[in-house]
């Protein structure tokens, strides 16, 4: 018999063979001190891959873009006249094209269209392939001009434009970067996992419906396996019976099933979850909200209410700033009154929270 010996026992290494999870440095794309620095966002094709094939991310974008401009807006008779002519690449109204950009500054990090001008007046607004166009900035990081090139033709310059050449709208730049930040970037790991998630369980599904059937064929004949192979194959994709002698010594079989557990599923919810709070959409507003209650709908709906409008500003606000246009985007419908009637129902007349939110709503009239 062989002797065991506990003290002969040896420690694992997990400490040195289990790294501990650590962030990658990085520093802010700003001007370098030279002369001109450009940058051309690289990963915009692969940013434009994951919206066009991520379902849940492009609902995501393009209903943040409804929100933002979808009701339209309101202008003086002189601009609305101007804004009414912009015709894009011949078919857009002044809404599409904002609609057009939004969707790309969140999916690219920047957003650019051509100001085309006819005596000192826009008559055209023309969306550009955010994919070629570098920003140029000089050595204390101010724009100085655009450049449109041709991929196809190692980045070929084609086209340059000054700074009050194109309308540019930057997301989320901070620092003294001269870019823009993509929505898609910090979501990339979170797309990952719920489309290796899904494939998984998609997978799951498919075997649950037509299960891996495990036959045992007791001949190592070449001909007669594949002669039962094609008549078994037959009659399942036909949904035919087969009828076989009822010999186990000549075949037998054996159903594999397999089941998705509880654990997979919850991944899968926790998954969405960070999906959409990463990107800044309540999952009400898709219709994917889960269980919350109405007040609690209501509340998130409100804070969601202050970020349309958030963004809202910051467009009109660069439309005056580059397009010397002033308008007024439509804000989404508030539940300002709602939360302030269910206040006084829920602290029976105690309205504190009532107070708060007139207060917030004098504030920003």
């Amino acid at each position: 018999m062989t002797n065991l010996d506990i003290g002969n026992a040896t420690l694992s290494d997990m400490t040195n063979r289990v790294k501990d999870y650590k962030v990658e440095a990085q520093v802010l794309d700003a001007a370098t001190g030279q002369k001109e620095t450009e940058y051309m966002n690289a990963f915009w094709s692969i940013y434009w891959g994951y919206f066009n094939s991520h379902p849940d991310l492009k609902s995501a974008i393009l209903m943040k873009a409804v929100w933002i401009v979808g009701k339209g807006w309101n202008a003086d008779p002189v601009t609305t006249v101007i804004l009414d002519h912009i015709s894009g690449w011949g078919k857009d109204t002044f809404d599409d094209i904002l609609f057009n950009m939004i969707v790309q500054m969140r999916v690219n990090g920047d957003a650019f269209s051509e100001i085309i001008k006819k005596n000192n007046i826009i008559i055209n607004l023309k969306p550009l392939d955010p994919g070629s166009i570098k920003i140029i900035v000089d050595e204390v990081g101010r724009i100085i001009r655009y450049e449109q090139v041709n991929r196809i033709e190692n980045n070929k310059v084609v086209k340059k434009f000054q700074p009050d050449e194109i309308f540019h709208l930057c997301h989320n730049r901070i620092g003294n970067q001269i870019h823009g930040i993509s929505d898609i970037k910090s979501l990339e790991p979170v797309l990952k996992s719920e489309e290796e998630s899904f494939i998984d369980i998609k997978q799951v599904s498919h075997r649950n419906a037509r299960p891996l059937i495990m036959f045992k064929i007791k001949t190592d004949i070449p001909s007669k396996i594949d002669e039962f192979v094609k008549k078994m194959d037959e009659a399942l994709n036909k949904g035919e019976n087969i009828y076989i002698p009822d010999d186990e010594n000549t075949i037998s079989y054996e159903v594999v099933q397999v089941n998705v557990g509880s654990i997979v599923m919850d991944w899968r919810n926790d998954i969405r979850n960070k999906f959409y709070r990463t990107i800044g959409l309540p999952q009400i507003v898709p219709g994917a909200g889960g269980q919350s209650t109405e007040s609690e709908s209501k509340v998130i709906y409100f804070a969601f209410e202050q970020i349309v409008k958030r963004d809202q500003l910051l467009i009109e606000k660069q439309i005056w700033n580059q397009l010397q246009l002033k308008i007024k985007l439509t804000p989404p419908t508030s539940l300002m009154q709602d939360l302030q009637v269910d206040s006084q129902k829920d602290l029976g007349g105690d309205d504190t929270l009532g107070v708060q939110l007139n207060a917030a709503n004098k504030e920003e009239i």
